[in-house]
């Protein structure tokens, strides 16, 4: 019984993977449908399907994107757009740097998939006005996103659930990650400099129109952008103290936006518009599949295997889930991939008797800077690709990925050297 039991999980989390992986049905859908079948299986009770479900994850998500909604409409994000075109005096590989290093920093503070929903369409504008293709910018800015996202808790959603499921602080991930992650920034920001250089040019006269445009004029509410500001800077203290404060991360990102709605007078509904429901409930089934295969016991197989696999070696062990997951991150969402992999981690530390913390390093560098390997690997390349295509630029997998996937292995061979050096 309990075989047959762990062959219909497998058999159910496989099916629920390869239809995320072909987009022939909404991955939210599918995912759910996994979860659904899981419990009407037997595999795992609804009780304990509730159980699994990390809501400090789903709370901190919530939280950000209701804060992001109610601060989008000042126009801030389009006013540091024009401001960074203007200190690059209207020179397209200045202002391509100006914007990665913005969506990078943007990214650490808001979700990736935030960042670029509000950076992209700038970007077009900006690229428009200097009749220069908008291609290297969004490459730079995808780039940026999820490597800038990569050093902190709440910046990338596989950091939000490794952080919720150790409990690690925001400033774990700073002290840890943040280091090399400017490292590979700068790394990163010279090849693309290096490979556009001779197609980035802009005429004199392009160059004195931007140089005229008034940042200012994007600001429409500075009042409530000052309110938002104010909150979101307490939020992002909240961050760095919660570990202090004993208040789990979704308490504080729920708190700042509350009290932001409170603030503004803000309609809830119109606030919680901005919520991105679909991926709330992705996570949700995520969780619920991957639960019923730890719950059958298939986990601590996978887990026991690769302790056989490596001799219990840390240092092997660690620099394995550190290409595997950067690898598969570039062919699978990188969130399903740890939602896998963190019961798995947790596996190890019970049968191994293992220092896991280098094993939590290479999982987040691996699934999110693997996530830049491909135009599929990360929620946020598939976004900025269907606004390209909105604007009439198609950006096909393989012009990704010729691009992509050799700077991907560059910043994940810098992260291999850095947990060698600092962890191993």
């Amino acid at each position: 019984m309990p075989e047959i039991q762990a062959a219909v999980a497998i058999i159910i989390f496989l099916i629920t993977y390869v239809v995320i992986i072909a987009e022939k049905m909404h991955r939210t859908v599918i995912a759910m449908l996994g979860a659904i079948v899981m419990i009407l299986v037997g595999i795992i009770g609804q009780e304990a399907a509730v159980k699994v479900v990390d809501f400090n994850t789903l709370g901190l998500l919530i939280g950000m994107m209701t804060i992001v909604g109610i601060i989008r409409p000042t126009g801030v994000f389009e006013y540091l757009a024009v401001k960074a075109a203007k200190l690059a005096r209207g020179e397209p590989l200045t202002l391509l740097v100006l914007l990665a290093v913005i969506t990078a920093v943007l990214s650490a503070f808001l979700d990736n998939v935030t960042t670029v929903l509000l950076i992209v369409p700038v970007t077009f504008s900006l690229t428009r006005t200097l009749g220069v293709s908008p291609l290297p910018f969004l490459m730079a800015e995808v780039f940026s996103s999820n490597i800038g996202g990569t050093a902190t808790l709440i910046g990338d959603p596989p950091n939000i659930m490794i952080g919720s499921a150790v409990g690690l602080t925001f400033n774990d991930f700073v002290w840890n990650l943040a280091p090399v992650i400017i490292v590979v920034e700068i790394a990163t920001l010279i090849a693309f400099r290096w490979l556009y250089r001779q197609g980035l040019r802009a005429d004199p006269a392009v160059k004195a129109e931007i140089m005229a445009l008034d940042e200012l004029a994007a600001i429409k509410d500075p009042v409530l952008l000052r309110k938002s500001l104010l909150v979101l800077a307490l939020t992002i203290l909240g961050f760095v103290l919660h570990g202090r404060l004993q208040l789990e991360s979704a308490t504080v990102a729920l708190t700042g936006a509350f009290i932001l709605l409170a603030l503004t007078s803000e309609e809830p509904a119109k606030a919680l518009a901005a919520v991105e429901w679909p991926v709330l409930f992705f996570f949700t089934g995520l969780f619920i599949v991957v639960g019923g295969l730890e719950r059958v016991g298939v986990i601590r197989w996978v887990a026991e295997e690769s302790m056989h696999l490596t001799g219990g070696n840390l240092v092997p062990m660690t620099f394995l889930i550190l290409w595997l997951s950067a690898v598969a991150s570039g062919f699978v969402d990188n969130i399903p991939l740890v939602a896998t992999m963190i019961p798995l981690i947790k596996a190890l530390g019970q049968i191994g008797n293992l220092d896991l913390m280098p094993l939590w390093w290479s999982l987040s560098l691996g699934a999110c800077l693997g996530g830049n390997g491909t135009i599929i690997g990360a929620s946020a390349n598939v976004i900025v690709a269907g606004l390209a295509e909105k604007n009439g630029l198609v950006i096909t997998f393989k012009e990704f990925m010729k691009v992509a996937f050799p700077l991907m292995l560059l910043s994940v061979a810098i992260c291999h050297l850095y947990l060698w050096w600092r962890y191993l």
